[in-house]
């Protein structure tokens, strides 16, 4: 049990981070290549499919085909991803506080209030994004309808004549582009800030065994004062993210580059996506790491919790006075949270007897 908690400053989460990922790389990374792997599975077969009737010229089942795999792709993220953020937080909780942890046993535990987690991101995603799809649906909404009569869908010579021969158009393709351009930047300042805001939910549902709505209200509680800090942690894997990406997806673009308005070949395509199983793997578990971490320190600044937790350490009863008034469970995250080794042990049990 670890009882050297104490509040850390953002250079120091980032170094307990990197420290948290190398000695448990094979943990992090195995937790979300569950999500990784599923998606590849599913491109590979949507390529091959895709190829097969592409080969017998039937467009019409190939249209059908990827509509239908689409909306089976992102039935499979929503789920699987929402799994492996709660699986990676509850990972972290366990091994930053010096407990042991195991794929299986991270996943063991959060599979019974998997819908809670799900809901969660449903509610926060919603309430983050709204604005700005319904901003971008706008504006692809009045392209697309005003599109097919030639404003903004032609170049040159015939465009110009386009526009002359349906001004009302032209106008209104002008005013959505202008209104856009104005109302992206509070869009998407609002979107970051609700992001920070909501930042620490899943940590707090996953650990405290919150609801999906108070473990919001336990977000912004515990996020304030932070949201700088938050940020830069963003921005810094954001950065990471997209150089890794960018590196090993290099040859994807200079394909594209070179033969624009083409298909990739089926074995570039797959190679691609074999590529990102990998990266998805290795980069997937490195925000849900940091962001519990910050948590954690959250908790350590506004609530004493690392008293708490040496008491704990000690074998002391924690007094009520130093619980937190109404946004967390009374429980204490040693009563709330199962150690890998007990999911573990009713398994282990069960095969014994077989």
């Amino acid at each position: 049990m670890e009882s050297n908690l104490r509040p850390l400053t953002l250079g120091e989460i980032l170094d307990r981070t990197a420290q948290l990922f190398r000695a448990n790389f094979l943990l992090f990374a195995g937790i979300f290549a569950v999500y990784a792997g599923v998606l590849l599975v599913l491109n590979l077969l949507r390529l091959s499919l895709n190829a097969l009737l592409q080969a017998q010229h039937l467009v019409g089942a190939l249209v059908w085909v990827t509509v239908i795999s689409s909306c089976v792709e992102l039935l499979a993220m929503f789920l699987l991803f929402g799994a492996a953020i709660a699986a990676i937080s509850r990972a972290v909780a366990w091994v930053h506080l010096g407990e042991p942890a195991t794929i299986r046993g991270a996943y063991l535990s959060i599979l019974p209030r998997l819908g809670r987690y799900l809901w969660l991101m449903t509610i926060t995603a919603f309430r983050v994004w709204t604005p700005f799809v319904l901003l971008y649906a706008g504006l692809l909404g009045t392209f697309y309808f005003y599109g097919p009569k030639g404003v903004g869908a032609q170049a040159g010579v015939a465009a110009r004549q386009a526009a002359a021969a349906n001004p009302q158009a032209t106008v209104a393709v002008l005013v959505v582009s202008g209104a856009f351009c104005l109302l992206l930047i509070p869009v998407g300042i609002y979107t970051i800030f609700m992001s920070l805001r909501y930042s620490l939910a899943v940590p707090a549902c996953v650990v405290e065994n919150m609801k999906a709505r108070k473990a919001i209200r336990r977000s912004i509680e515990l996020a304030k004062g932070s949201w700088g800090r938050i940020f830069l942690l963003a921005l810094l894997v954001g950065v990471i993210k997209l150089a890794l990406v960018g590196v090993t997806q290099a040859f994807v673009f200079v394909a594209a580059f070179k033969h624009p308005g083409q298909q990739l070949g089926l074995g570039l395509s797959a190679l691609s996506q074999i590529i990102s199983f990998f990266t998805t793997s290795f980069l997937g578990p490195i925000w849900a790491t940091g962001i519990t971490l910050f948590y954690y320190d959250q908790r350590i600044r506004k609530e004493g919790y690392d008293i708490e937790w040496m008491m704990q350490a000690a074998g002391l009863t924690v007094p009520e006075a130093a619980d937190v008034a109404s946004a967390a469970e009374p429980a204490t995250f040693a009563e709330q949270a199962p150690s890998a080794g007990e999911l573990a042990a009713p398994a282990e049990a069960e095969e014994d007897q077989g």
